[in-house]
């Protein structure tokens, strides 16, 4: 029974029954103090909260308040926790006082020295397809085995709380170009107000008077080229909440789509994983809405700006010098090369996840970037023909082994090897196997392979049999993509024999 019916059935008594007080209070086994209340009045006068002391952090209140003073003028990341507090009165001042009852104290103090209580933030209205956030988030995750330090970009729509994510190696310019030209693709269009920003070099070059800012050329070429705004927050922690949206949706997804830490064989993996949670969050309903992220992203699809009708080069142009072990060096990793190229000067385009060598207008290699400085990249087909003059460098060369880790070298072809190194001896027989790998750069891999097969069937280890059994095979299979060895193979639909038939209906008239 709640207060309020007490003093009802106590008040109906004395009016009905006319009783009095001592009665009452016998009747309802309350105090006489208390029917008098109910008498007095029919609304129960509010309890009043005893204000409990804190007899064991009396000692050190004082000590808190000089440290939270001090404070003001640290460092904003080297500032004291309320648990950094608590361990230092323990240790420090052999104080037997819980964490919580500091933790209470601390926050107390805080909302009197800076006059205003932590954590408050003001309610914000967006307006659909309008604005949007950005930044880089710092993620691990386990990549063939090694934990590797990766970095997530994010552009946030502030409507719709719909986000995108992608994965790369680095903070780098291309990487950050590169987000943006995906994010706008995924979303389908360019929020039609403006994206907010932090002041990361990437962006800014310098922070002017105020809100104006010295703005890397690339990235204002980027957004001349899409017509969106940019707005850049206040420098340092004041500006934080400017960006709230993406700042906590980073932290959002880690904890719900990347813990336990990943592990994954490549980095283009992990972004399918990635790609995946984003089109399962489109399902989910922020706070209280009643719309869910994917119902409120196509309302506000229809107010964004189209997309431009020409692709945006993201790339970064370098001049690099190939070395005597046919490699280029970008950004302390290394990177093989066609051997004709050593000692020559090439061209490359470097983007956030891949990198294409170009030769006089041609391109020649095509790698993945790598995730480590130092770490090369190698391609077995860029040395054959260095091989073929040197055959004793094949057994212990690095391409070859970066191509059995890869898969690209498999059991078909150490076998071949090892028939043609027991016939013909170790020289002519790695030549011969060399005169096998260079059919990958005009037939598919699977076509070199059953043509291996079919050679050692007949006790042959002539490359010229690879061939032909090669061609063969494709009489009676669809042809698979052209591949050199080391690189990882692509699939492509079938082609017809439509054109065939027309080129033979024009021959027979």
């Amino acid at each position: 029974m709640s207060r309020v019916e007490l003093y009802e059935r106590i008040r109906r008594d004395c009016r009905d029954k006319g009783l009095g007080v001592r009665a009452l209070a016998r009747r309802h086994q309350v105090h006489r103090r208390t029917v008098r209340e109910a008498l007095a009045s029919a609304t129960p006068p509010e309890r009043k909260v005893a204000e409990r002391s804190a007899p064991a952090l009396g000692p050190y209140e004082k000590i808190i308040r000089e440290w939270l003073t001090a404070d003001l003028a640290a460092p904003h990341k080297q500032r004291h926790t309320a648990h950094r507090i608590w361990v230092r009165l323990v240790d420090e001042h052999g104080a037997t006082v819980a964490e919580s009852t500091v933790r209470a104290y601390v926050a107390q103090v805080r909302t009197e020295l800076t006059g205003h209580a932590a954590g408050v933030t003001v309610p914000q209205t967006h307006l659909p397809g309008e604005e949007a956030e950005a930044d880089f988030g710092e993620l691990w995750a386990f990549v063939d085995g090694v934990s590797t330090r990766l970095w997530m970009f994010c552009m946030r729509l502030s409507y719709s709380g719909r986000a995108f994510h992608v994965v790369f190696s680095n903070q780098a310019t291309e990487a950050f170009l590169e987000g943006h030209v995906e994010a706008f693709d995924h979303f389908g269009g360019v929020p039609a107000g403006q994206i907010r920003y932090d002041n990361l070099k990437l962006a800014v070059l310098k922070v002017l008077l105020g809100r104006e800012r010295l703005e890397n050329p690339r990235f204002v070429a980027l957004r001349s080229h899409y017509g969106f705004n940019s707005f850049y927050c206040e420098p340092g922690i004041g500006g934080a909440h400017e960006k709230g949206g993406v700042e906590g949706e980073i932290g959002r997804f880690r904890r719900n789509h990347l813990v336990p830490v990943p592990r994954v064989g490549t980095l283009a993996e992990l972004n399918a994983l990635i790609a995946a949670a984003d089109a399962g969050d489109d399902a989910r309903r922020i706070g209280r809405r009643s719309v869910t992220v994917g119902a409120a992203a196509a309302e506000e699809a229809a107010q964004f700006l189209e997309l431009p009708a020409g692709a945006y080069d993201v790339s970064t142009t370098l001049s690099c010098v190939v070395d005597t072990k046919a490699r280029i060096c970008v950004r302390q990793c290394y990177y093989s090369v066609p051997e004709r190229l050593a000692r020559r000067r090439v061209e490359v385009r470097l983007s956030g996840r891949s990198l294409k060598v170009i030769d006089r207008g041609t391109v020649v290699a095509v790698h993945e970037r790598a995730l480590h400085r130092g770490s090369e990249e190698l391609v077995l087909d860029h040395y054959l023909e260095i091989l073929t003059r040197k055959p004793g460098a094949m057994a212990g060369s690095t391409p070859l082994a970066k191509a059995r880790a890869a898969g690209t070298f498999g059991a078909t072809h150490e076998a071949f090897w090892a028939a043609a190194r027991r016939r013909l001896g170790d020289g002519a027989g790695t030549r011969a196997l060399i005169g096998v790998l260079l059919l990958h750069r005009s037939l598919p891999a699977d076509a070199v392979v059953a043509g291996m097969d079919g050679a050692l069937a007949i006790s042959s280890v002539d490359p010229e049999v690879v061939a032909v059994e090669a061609r063969r095979s494709l009489q009676t299979a669809a042809p698979a993509p052209v591949v050199p060895i080391g690189v990882a193979l692509a699939p492509r639909p079938a082609p017809t024999l439509a054109g065939y038939d027309t080129l033979l209906a024009g021959g027979a008239r």
